[in-house]
């Protein structure tokens, strides 16, 4: 017998629970939300979600936050939102990181991928939505201080402050068109 069709189970009231909070999965799970289950972090999230190189060293360091965070960080809504990051976020954010006049020397834009990538996921946590930055940013802080081995908050902190700031005024962007222009009228 299936456990998530069982109304006392306790995968039941879980799948419930995460069909209330993200809305009804009636299609087969996609293979980021299988691989995100599975890895129960955001590891798995984004190697299902094919952005390349990121599910290695990227995967581990977000992966290790989403552990250390827990709640939204750790289920399948963060594979949804590892699924936002396109090839058009790749080329803003390494297009960002090498017109910055004051990078470090020693470091690639790959060396500070999983900071933006941190940014635009924790812009679409429930928790963040209403929250600027600078409120979110002592949570964010913990998770990377959890995580270990990628350096310091401080130097990741102008880049994930970019991505969540860029990710949360696309949305804005993409609301108030929503509300201007009715679908059938979309190009």
């Amino acid at each position: 017998m299936d456990d998530t069709n069982n109304l006392g189970s306790t995968d039941g009231r879980i799948e419930r629970a995460k069909d209330a909070a993200l809305g009804s999965h009636d299609g087969p799970p996609s293979t980021a939300d299988e691989i995100a289950q599975a890895a129960g972090g955001i590891s798995g999230a984004l190697s299902g979600a094919g952005i390349g190189t990121a599910a290695g060293p990227v995967g581990t360091l977000l992966g290790g936050i989403a552990g250390a965070l827990g709640g939204w960080w750790a289920g399948r809504a963060v594979a949804e939102a590892a699924e936002t990051l396109t090839d058009n976020d790749e080329s803003y954010y390494r297009h960002h990181y090498e017109l910055l006049p004051d990078r470090p020397a020693d470091r690639s834009y790959e060396n500070v991928r999983g900071a933006y990538y941190l940014g635009q996921i924790a812009s679409h946590n429930p928790n963040f939505l209403a929250r600027e930055f600078d409120e979110v940013e002592p949570e964010l802080e913990q998770g990377w201080a959890a995580a270990q081995a990628f350096g310091s908050w401080t130097a990741a902190r102008p880049y994930v402050r970019e991505a969540y700031t860029r990710a949360k005024e696309r949305r804005a962007k993409e609301k108030l068109v929503e509300q201007i222009v009715p679908n059938d009228q979309r190009v």
